[in-house]
Protein backbone atom coordinates (compact mmCIF):
# COMPACT_ATOMS: atom_id res chain seq x y z
CA UNK A 1 0.00 0.00 0.00
CA UNK A 2 1.33 3.41 -0.92
CA UNK A 3 1.71 5.87 1.95
CA UNK A 4 0.85 9.36 0.77
CA UNK A 5 1.98 10.88 4.05
CA UNK A 6 5.59 9.83 3.39
CA UNK A 7 5.64 11.61 0.05
CA UNK A 8 6.14 15.32 0.65
CA UNK A 9 8.44 18.27 0.21
CA UNK A 10 8.31 21.88 -0.92
CA UNK A 11 7.23 22.66 -4.49
CA UNK A 12 6.81 25.90 -6.37
CA UNK A 13 3.55 27.70 -7.02
CA UNK A 14 0.47 26.44 -5.25
CA UNK A 15 1.48 23.45 -3.09
CA UNK A 16 0.15 20.13 -4.30
CA UNK A 17 -1.57 17.69 -1.99
CA UNK A 18 -0.09 14.25 -1.50
CA UNK A 19 -2.76 12.71 -3.77
CA UNK A 20 -2.04 15.32 -6.46
CA UNK A 21 1.67 14.53 -6.32
CA UNK A 22 0.96 10.80 -6.69
CA UNK A 23 -1.38 11.48 -9.62
CA UNK A 24 1.22 13.71 -11.29
CA UNK A 25 3.96 11.10 -11.12
CA UNK A 26 1.65 8.35 -12.38
CA UNK A 27 0.65 10.51 -15.32
CA UNK A 28 4.28 11.17 -16.12
CA UNK A 29 5.15 7.47 -16.11
CA UNK A 30 2.78 6.60 -18.93
CA UNK A 31 0.25 3.79 -19.16
CA UNK A 32 2.58 0.81 -19.27
CA UNK A 33 4.51 1.44 -16.07
CA UNK A 34 1.76 3.26 -14.18
CA UNK A 35 -0.75 0.50 -14.94
CA UNK A 36 1.48 -2.05 -13.24
CA UNK A 37 1.70 0.10 -10.12
CA UNK A 38 -2.05 0.31 -9.62
CA UNK A 39 -2.24 -3.04 -7.84
CA UNK A 40 -0.21 -1.56 -4.97
CA UNK A 41 -2.93 0.99 -4.17
CA UNK A 42 -6.09 0.35 -2.18
CA UNK A 43 -9.49 1.09 -3.69
CA UNK A 44 -9.83 4.19 -1.52
CA UNK A 45 -6.39 5.49 -2.57
CA UNK A 46 -7.18 4.96 -6.26
CA UNK A 47 -10.40 6.93 -5.94
CA UNK A 48 -8.52 9.74 -4.21
CA UNK A 49 -5.88 9.82 -6.97
CA UNK A 50 -8.54 9.83 -9.70
CA UNK A 51 -10.30 12.79 -8.09
CA UNK A 52 -6.97 14.63 -7.74
CA UNK A 53 -5.98 13.94 -11.37
CA UNK A 54 -9.23 15.29 -12.74
CA UNK A 55 -8.64 18.70 -11.17
CA UNK A 56 -4.85 18.74 -11.36
CA UNK A 57 -3.37 22.03 -12.50
CA UNK A 58 -0.78 22.17 -15.26
CA UNK A 59 2.63 21.18 -13.94
CA UNK A 60 5.69 22.61 -15.71
CA UNK A 61 8.72 20.37 -16.31
CA UNK A 62 10.88 21.84 -13.54
CA UNK A 63 8.21 21.29 -10.92
CA UNK A 64 7.55 17.78 -12.18
CA UNK A 65 11.25 17.03 -11.91
CA UNK A 66 11.20 18.10 -8.30
CA UNK A 67 8.29 15.73 -7.68
CA UNK A 68 10.07 12.89 -9.42
CA UNK A 69 13.16 13.42 -7.29
CA UNK A 70 10.99 12.84 -4.27
CA UNK A 71 10.31 9.40 -5.67
CA UNK A 72 13.92 8.27 -5.22
CA UNK A 73 15.15 9.96 -8.42
CA UNK A 74 13.37 7.42 -10.65
CA UNK A 75 13.08 10.10 -13.34
CA UNK A 76 15.62 12.70 -14.41
CA UNK A 77 13.32 14.91 -16.45
CA UNK A 78 9.62 15.50 -16.90
CA UNK A 79 7.09 17.24 -19.04
CA UNK A 80 4.11 19.47 -18.48
CA UNK A 81 0.94 17.55 -17.65
CA UNK A 82 -2.41 18.35 -19.28
CA UNK A 83 -5.64 16.54 -20.14
CA UNK A 84 -5.26 14.75 -16.84
CA UNK A 85 -8.76 13.26 -16.63
CA UNK A 86 -8.38 11.34 -19.88
CA UNK A 87 -4.79 10.35 -19.08
CA UNK A 88 -5.63 8.87 -15.67
CA UNK A 89 -8.52 6.95 -17.25
CA UNK A 90 -6.13 5.55 -19.83
CA UNK A 91 -3.75 4.43 -17.09
CA UNK A 92 -6.58 2.74 -15.22
CA UNK A 93 -7.61 0.86 -18.36
CA UNK A 94 -4.05 -0.44 -18.68
CA UNK A 95 -3.94 -1.99 -15.22
CA UNK A 96 -7.55 -2.82 -14.30
CA UNK A 97 -10.53 -4.67 -15.75
CA UNK A 98 -13.28 -2.67 -17.50
CA UNK A 99 -15.64 -3.38 -14.58
CA UNK A 100 -13.11 -2.04 -12.06
CA UNK A 101 -12.50 1.08 -14.16
CA UNK A 102 -16.23 1.74 -14.46
CA UNK A 103 -16.66 1.31 -10.72
CA UNK A 104 -13.79 3.67 -9.85
CA UNK A 105 -14.92 6.36 -12.28
CA UNK A 106 -18.54 6.10 -11.18
CA UNK A 107 -19.72 5.21 -14.67
CA UNK A 108 -21.32 1.94 -13.64
CA UNK A 109 -23.41 3.55 -10.93
CA UNK A 110 -24.69 6.19 -13.32
CA UNK A 111 -25.43 3.61 -15.99
CA UNK A 112 -27.31 1.38 -13.59
CA UNK A 113 -29.35 4.32 -12.32
CA UNK A 114 -30.30 5.10 -15.90
CA UNK A 115 -31.15 1.48 -16.67
CA UNK A 116 -33.29 0.86 -13.60
CA UNK A 117 -36.74 2.09 -14.55
CA UNK A 118 -39.74 2.28 -12.24
CA UNK A 119 -40.98 -0.98 -13.78
CA UNK A 120 -37.75 -2.79 -12.89
CA UNK A 121 -37.93 -1.45 -9.34
CA UNK A 122 -41.53 -2.60 -8.99
CA UNK A 123 -40.75 -6.24 -9.74
CA UNK A 124 -38.93 -6.64 -6.40
CA UNK A 125 -42.19 -6.06 -4.53
CA UNK A 126 -44.67 -8.58 -3.14
CA UNK A 127 -47.17 -9.35 -5.98
CA UNK A 128 -50.02 -9.54 -3.47
CA UNK A 129 -49.21 -6.05 -2.15
CA UNK A 130 -49.05 -4.61 -5.67
CA UNK A 131 -52.23 -6.47 -6.64
CA UNK A 132 -54.20 -4.89 -3.81
CA UNK A 133 -52.96 -1.47 -4.85
CA UNK A 134 -53.85 -2.02 -8.51
CA UNK A 135 -57.39 -3.11 -7.76
CA UNK A 136 -58.08 0.52 -6.84
CA UNK A 137 -57.21 1.57 -10.39
CA UNK A 138 -59.24 1.61 -13.62
CA UNK A 139 -58.94 -1.64 -15.66
CA UNK A 140 -57.28 0.26 -18.51
CA UNK A 141 -54.66 1.57 -16.10
CA UNK A 142 -54.03 -1.96 -14.85
CA UNK A 143 -53.68 -3.15 -18.45
CA UNK A 144 -51.08 -0.46 -19.18
CA UNK A 145 -49.09 -1.34 -16.06
CA UNK A 146 -49.11 -5.03 -17.00
CA UNK A 147 -47.89 -4.16 -20.50
CA UNK A 148 -44.89 -2.32 -19.04
CA UNK A 149 -43.81 -4.82 -16.38
CA UNK A 150 -41.18 -7.54 -16.89
CA UNK A 151 -43.03 -10.68 -17.98
CA UNK A 152 -42.08 -12.80 -14.96
CA UNK A 153 -43.47 -10.30 -12.47
CA UNK A 154 -46.44 -9.40 -14.70
CA UNK A 155 -47.53 -13.04 -14.71
CA UNK A 156 -47.45 -13.19 -10.89
CA UNK A 157 -49.38 -9.96 -10.69
CA UNK A 158 -52.01 -11.15 -13.17
CA UNK A 159 -52.81 -14.10 -10.91
CA UNK A 160 -53.49 -11.69 -8.03
CA UNK A 161 -56.43 -10.18 -9.91
CA UNK A 162 -59.98 -11.49 -9.39
CA UNK A 163 -61.15 -14.08 -11.93
CA UNK A 164 -64.01 -11.81 -12.94
CA UNK A 165 -61.63 -9.02 -14.00
CA UNK A 166 -58.69 -11.05 -15.30
CA UNK A 167 -60.06 -11.79 -18.79
CA UNK A 168 -61.14 -8.18 -19.34
CA UNK A 169 -57.75 -6.82 -18.32
CA UNK A 170 -55.93 -9.36 -20.50
CA UNK A 171 -58.11 -8.32 -23.44
CA UNK A 172 -57.35 -4.65 -22.80
CA UNK A 173 -53.62 -5.43 -22.64
CA UNK A 174 -53.72 -7.38 -25.90
CA UNK A 175 -55.48 -4.52 -27.68
CA UNK A 176 -53.50 -1.75 -26.03
CA UNK A 177 -53.01 1.21 -28.37
CA UNK A 178 -50.50 4.00 -28.09
CA UNK A 179 -50.93 5.81 -24.79
CA UNK A 180 -50.59 9.58 -24.83
CA UNK A 181 -47.51 10.90 -23.03
CA UNK A 182 -49.73 12.80 -20.60
CA UNK A 183 -51.73 9.68 -19.64
CA UNK A 184 -48.56 7.62 -19.37
CA UNK A 185 -47.04 10.19 -17.03
CA UNK A 186 -50.12 10.16 -14.78
CA UNK A 187 -49.98 6.37 -14.51
CA UNK A 188 -46.24 6.36 -13.89
CA UNK A 189 -46.70 8.91 -11.12
CA UNK A 190 -49.13 6.49 -9.46
CA UNK A 191 -46.58 3.70 -9.80
CA UNK A 192 -43.95 5.93 -8.20
CA UNK A 193 -46.34 6.48 -5.28
CA UNK A 194 -46.67 2.72 -4.98
CA UNK A 195 -42.87 2.30 -4.98
CA UNK A 196 -42.59 4.84 -2.19
CA UNK A 197 -45.16 2.89 -0.17
CA UNK A 198 -43.25 -0.33 -0.74
CA UNK A 199 -39.93 1.24 0.24
CA UNK A 200 -41.44 2.84 3.33
CA UNK A 201 -42.76 -0.53 4.44
CA UNK A 202 -39.46 -2.25 3.58
CA UNK A 203 -37.50 0.32 5.57
CA UNK A 204 -39.75 0.12 8.60
CA UNK A 205 -37.03 -0.84 11.06
CA UNK A 206 -39.39 -0.93 14.01
CA UNK A 207 -41.70 -3.63 12.67
CA UNK A 208 -38.73 -5.58 11.32
CA UNK A 209 -37.05 -5.56 14.71
CA UNK A 210 -40.18 -6.65 16.57
CA UNK A 211 -40.73 -9.45 14.04
CA UNK A 212 -37.10 -10.56 14.47
CA UNK A 213 -37.60 -10.70 18.22
CA UNK A 214 -40.82 -12.70 17.92
CA UNK A 215 -39.22 -15.10 15.45
CA UNK A 216 -36.93 -16.15 18.32
CA UNK A 217 -39.89 -17.21 20.47
CA UNK A 218 -42.29 -20.15 20.57
CA UNK A 219 -45.74 -19.87 18.99
CA UNK A 220 -47.73 -19.57 22.28
CA UNK A 221 -45.48 -16.72 23.37
CA UNK A 222 -45.87 -14.98 20.00
CA UNK A 223 -49.65 -15.38 20.07
CA UNK A 224 -49.80 -13.82 23.53
CA UNK A 225 -47.62 -10.89 22.50
CA UNK A 226 -49.65 -10.22 19.35
CA UNK A 227 -52.88 -10.36 21.35
CA UNK A 228 -51.47 -7.84 23.82
CA UNK A 229 -50.24 -5.58 21.01
CA UNK A 230 -53.62 -5.71 19.29
CA UNK A 231 -55.30 -4.21 22.35
CA UNK A 232 -53.10 -1.15 21.80
CA UNK A 233 -52.81 -0.92 18.00
CA UNK A 234 -54.28 -3.20 15.34
CA UNK A 235 -52.25 -1.28 12.77
CA UNK A 236 -49.00 -2.28 14.47
CA UNK A 237 -50.11 -5.92 14.52
CA UNK A 238 -50.84 -5.76 10.78
CA UNK A 239 -47.33 -4.46 10.15
CA UNK A 240 -45.61 -7.07 12.27
CA UNK A 241 -47.68 -10.21 11.64
CA UNK A 242 -46.68 -10.79 7.96
CA UNK A 243 -42.99 -10.72 8.95
CA UNK A 244 -43.33 -13.43 11.58
CA UNK A 245 -42.52 -17.00 10.61
CA UNK A 246 -42.24 -19.80 13.14
CA UNK A 247 -41.61 -23.52 12.82
CA UNK A 248 -45.34 -24.27 13.14
CA UNK A 249 -45.99 -22.00 10.15
CA UNK A 250 -44.57 -24.73 7.91
CA UNK A 251 -48.18 -25.96 7.82
CA UNK A 252 -49.18 -22.86 5.86
CA UNK A 253 -46.27 -23.08 3.42
CA UNK A 254 -46.98 -24.31 -0.13
CA UNK A 255 -45.83 -27.91 -0.56
CA UNK A 256 -43.36 -27.03 -3.31
CA UNK A 257 -41.69 -24.40 -1.11
CA UNK A 258 -41.68 -26.79 1.83
CA UNK A 259 -39.86 -29.42 -0.27
CA UNK A 260 -37.24 -26.87 -1.41
CA UNK A 261 -36.65 -25.73 2.16
CA UNK A 262 -36.54 -29.05 3.99
CA UNK A 263 -34.33 -30.87 1.51
CA UNK A 264 -31.59 -28.37 2.36
CA UNK A 265 -31.91 -28.88 6.13
CA UNK A 266 -29.65 -31.43 7.80
CA UNK A 267 -31.41 -34.56 9.05
CA UNK A 268 -30.24 -34.16 12.65
CA UNK A 269 -31.72 -30.65 12.79
CA UNK A 270 -35.05 -31.85 11.38
CA UNK A 271 -35.12 -34.76 13.82
CA UNK A 272 -34.52 -32.47 16.78
CA UNK A 273 -37.08 -29.92 15.52
CA UNK A 274 -39.75 -32.62 15.26
CA UNK A 275 -39.29 -33.94 18.78
CA UNK A 276 -42.46 -33.19 20.70
CA UNK A 277 -44.17 -31.72 17.60
CA UNK A 278 -47.79 -32.43 16.73
CA UNK A 279 -48.67 -35.28 14.39
CA UNK A 280 -49.82 -32.70 11.83
CA UNK A 281 -46.52 -30.82 11.69
CA UNK A 282 -44.58 -34.10 11.66
CA UNK A 283 -46.49 -35.30 8.62
CA UNK A 284 -46.10 -31.95 6.86
CA UNK A 285 -42.33 -32.15 7.28
CA UNK A 286 -41.87 -35.86 6.60
CA UNK A 287 -44.01 -35.75 3.45
CA UNK A 288 -41.70 -33.07 2.01
CA UNK A 289 -38.43 -34.99 2.28
CA UNK A 290 -37.02 -38.04 0.52
CA UNK A 291 -38.33 -41.50 1.51
CA UNK A 292 -34.87 -42.54 2.69
CA UNK A 293 -34.46 -39.50 4.92
CA UNK A 294 -38.00 -39.94 6.20
CA UNK A 295 -37.28 -43.53 7.31
CA UNK A 296 -34.13 -42.42 9.11
CA UNK A 297 -35.88 -39.57 10.94
CA UNK A 298 -38.88 -41.72 11.86
CA UNK A 299 -36.49 -44.32 13.28
CA UNK A 300 -34.73 -41.68 15.37
CA UNK A 301 -38.03 -40.25 16.58
CA UNK A 302 -39.17 -43.74 17.58
CA UNK A 303 -36.36 -44.04 20.07
CA UNK A 304 -36.89 -43.05 23.68
CA UNK A 305 -34.27 -40.32 23.61
CA UNK A 306 -34.78 -37.60 26.18
CA UNK A 307 -36.14 -34.32 24.85
CA UNK A 308 -34.04 -31.24 25.57
CA UNK A 309 -36.42 -28.27 25.17
CA UNK A 310 -33.58 -25.84 24.53
CA UNK A 311 -32.09 -27.93 21.73
CA UNK A 312 -35.55 -28.43 20.20
CA UNK A 313 -36.15 -24.66 20.24
CA UNK A 314 -32.76 -23.99 18.61
CA UNK A 315 -33.44 -26.54 15.85
CA UNK A 316 -36.89 -25.11 15.13
CA UNK A 317 -35.50 -21.59 14.97
CA UNK A 318 -32.81 -22.78 12.55
CA UNK A 319 -35.49 -24.16 10.19
CA UNK A 320 -37.60 -21.01 10.47
CA UNK A 321 -34.65 -18.68 9.89
CA UNK A 322 -33.61 -20.62 6.79
CA UNK A 323 -37.17 -20.33 5.49
CA UNK A 324 -37.09 -16.56 6.02
CA UNK A 325 -33.72 -16.32 4.25
CA UNK A 326 -34.93 -18.25 1.21
CA UNK A 327 -38.17 -16.26 1.11
CA UNK A 328 -36.26 -12.96 1.19
CA UNK A 329 -34.18 -14.26 -1.72
CA UNK A 330 -37.37 -14.98 -3.65
CA UNK A 331 -36.74 -18.74 -3.77
CA UNK A 332 -39.76 -19.91 -1.77
CA UNK A 333 -43.10 -18.66 -0.47
CA UNK A 334 -43.80 -18.69 3.24
CA UNK A 335 -47.57 -18.88 2.83
CA UNK A 336 -50.07 -19.78 0.15
CA UNK A 337 -51.12 -16.68 -1.78
CA UNK A 338 -54.48 -15.37 -0.64
CA UNK A 339 -57.29 -15.70 -3.24
CA UNK A 340 -57.48 -12.64 -5.46
CA UNK A 341 -59.44 -9.85 -3.89
CA UNK A 342 -59.12 -11.25 -0.36
CA UNK A 343 -56.84 -10.08 2.41
CA UNK A 344 -54.09 -12.49 3.48
CA UNK A 345 -55.01 -14.82 6.33
CA UNK A 346 -53.77 -13.85 9.76
CA UNK A 347 -50.75 -15.70 11.06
Amino acid sequence: MMDFDDFGGPVSKKPLSQAEKAAAVLLAMGKGVAGKLLKFFTQSELQTIIAAAQTLREIPPDELLQLVNEFEDLFTEGAGLMDNARAIESILEEGLTPEEVDGLLGRRTAFQAYETSIWDRLQDADPAFVGRFMLKEHPQTIAYILSMLPSSFGAKLLMQLPDAQRADIMNRTVNMKDVSPKAAQIIENRVIELIHLIEAERNSNGSNKVAELMNELEKPQVDNLLTSLETISKESVNKVRPKIFLFDDLLAMPQRSRVMLLNDIAGDILTMALRGASAEIKEAVLSAISPRQRRMIESDLGSNAAINPREVAIARRAVAQEAIRLANAGQIQLKEAAPAGEAPAAA
